[in-house]
């Protein structure tokens, strides 16, 4: 007759949220956990992880760890890890940093880019460092005084 608490407590601990095909957001949308979306947003969209079904679309920038895409999506994207299904359509340029699965079928109509790993270009950072701080220091600079007589007879 009465619900137990942890049947809704395991939802909440998942912290995934779905946004429903009868839902329109519009404006940003903020979220540091997971998000199904199967209804459309009109703005840009930071999450974690983002997984837009093939009635999902969004209009606006993507900034995502992980993407997984069989929706629609007009704007940039900007993901370490992104998959597109076969039902995918994007309009814009697609950065990811790690890795890109695409299926047969997927259309994309932007550019494609590969960017360097934060972790690999720090640690070249370091090594830049190291290389330049490991180089020999010079002394002081010498005060040498000019021999009068050459300078005249340079004149």
């Amino acid at each position: 007759m009465f619900r137990k608490k942890n049947s809704s407590s395991a939802f909440l601990s998942s912290q995934r949220s779905f946004v429903s095909e009868s839902l329109q957001i519009e404006g940003d949308l903020h979220s540091t956990g997971a998000i199904d979306l199967a209804g459309l947003i009109n703005g840009n969209v930071y999450v974690d992880e983002l997984n837009i079904l093939d009635t999902g679309s969004v209009k606006g920038n993507l900034h995502a760890r992980r993407l997984e895409i069989d929706g629609h999506v007009a704007g940039q994207i900007t993901a370490d890890t992104v998959y597109l299904g076969a039902n995918a359509v994007i309009k814009g340029d697609l950065v990811f940093n790690v890795s890109l699965k695409t299926e047969e079928g997927a259309d994309l109509d932007g550019y494609i880019k590969k960017t360097a790993v934060k972790d690999k270009v720090l640690e070249e950072e370091l090594r830049e460092i190291e290389e330049t701080s490991s180089k020999p220091e010079f002394g002081k600079p010498i005060l040498v005084k000019a021999d009068n007589k050459k300078e005249k007879a340079a004149i």
